[in-house]
């Protein structure tokens, strides 16, 4: 079976020929017919001029190149694209995972007539209370059987090709698979120390932006499914919490003989974000219907 290990590189010149030699003795101890696809994501520290005079000594190399950095999602799209494997492994340029444990994904999902193979770290790394946190959140939120959404793993090549796939949303791929009826499984995966460069996710900003992305693949899986029955919920209690406020206003200015102006500017908050809730909604459901649409001419298309 043909297996394409991915590996998207930004600025890791120094683990290039070291990853290298290590995958080229693993292959021939094994006897392997895997190719590595590296993705150098824009890097300005010559980790690409490095993969290309290392080339020709490897033939199983295949070199591909962003002009500027996009992100890891990108690199992995261009990367399933130019790959000759039906199955892929996702495999970070650090070595912080072994081939070893790359090689038994790949045997459990042939085995288990799975589409794709979680990795859960075992060892130590920074931000695991984080990351523990975020699985157990994402768990919850999209119900699937996996513990750990951002180690190594390995999947089939059509995923990649077939979810939506945005900035940052590589670390979805799990939910998004399984939204789409993906067979998923999970096995241990050892965590070895960086020993070359530093790790380029160490901004804490990116706990804030993890969560967001959490949140938005949640409403694309959910609420954009039926997008009114969401916008046009909120309408509706808007609009009714309208009504009970100019009830009250009406009560008082009539019965009680007190005027209070702030309830006049309450009640027409209300009824204004009851409106514009109910045309989000409205353009939530052109838009979805735009979105079927465009899916059943690509499925009518490759059939």
């Amino acid at each position: 079976m043909k297996v394409s290990l991915l590996v998207p590189a930004y600025n890791e010149r120094e683990n290039v020929e070291p990853l290298l030699r290590t995958f080229s003795r693993f292959i021939k101890e094994r006897d392997l017919d895997w190719e590595l696809v590296l993705i150098d994501d824009g890097s300005t520290d010559g980790t690409y001029e490095t993969a290309e005079r290392l080339k020709s000594r490897f033939p199983f190399l295949k070199l591909l190149r962003h002009k500027r950095n996009y992100g890891k999602s990108e690199a992995l799209l261009t990367g399933a694209r130019a790959a000759s494997g039906d199955v892929v492994v996702i495999y970070d340029a650090d070595m912080q995972f072994t081939l070893a444990d790359a090689q038994r994904l790949v045997e459990l999902l042939e085995k288990e007539n799975l589409d794709i193979v979680a990795g859960r770290k075992r060892g130590k790394y920074e931000k695991k209370f984080v990351s523990t946190i975020y699985n157990t959140l994402s768990r919850w939120l999209f119900k699937i059987p996996v513990h750990d959404m951002n180690a190594m793993k390995a999947l089939r090549r059509e995923i990649l090709l077939k979810i939506p796939m945005r900035k940052d949303w590589h670390r979805y791929i799990i939910p998004l698979a399984h939204d789409m009826g993906y067979r998923i499984g999970e096995a241990d995966v050892k965590l070895l120390p960086r020993k070359y460069g530093k790790s380029k996710y160490s901004n804490p900003f990116r706990i804030f932006i993890g969560f967001f992305d959490l949140v938005a693949v949640k409403f694309q899986l959910t609420f954009m499914r039926k997008p009114m029955l969401f916008f046009g919920s909120l309408g509706l209690g808007s609009l009714f919490l309208g009504l009970v406020v100019g009830l009250i206003a009406l009560y008082l200015r009539y019965v009680r003989g007190i005027g209070y102006r702030p309830l006049l500017y309450l009640v027409i908050l209300f009824v204004l974000a009851g409106l514009i809730l109910f045309t989000m909604g409205l353009l939530g459901e052109l838009i979805a219907g735009l979105y079927d649409r465009l899916e059943k001419l690509e499925k009518g298309g490759q059939k």
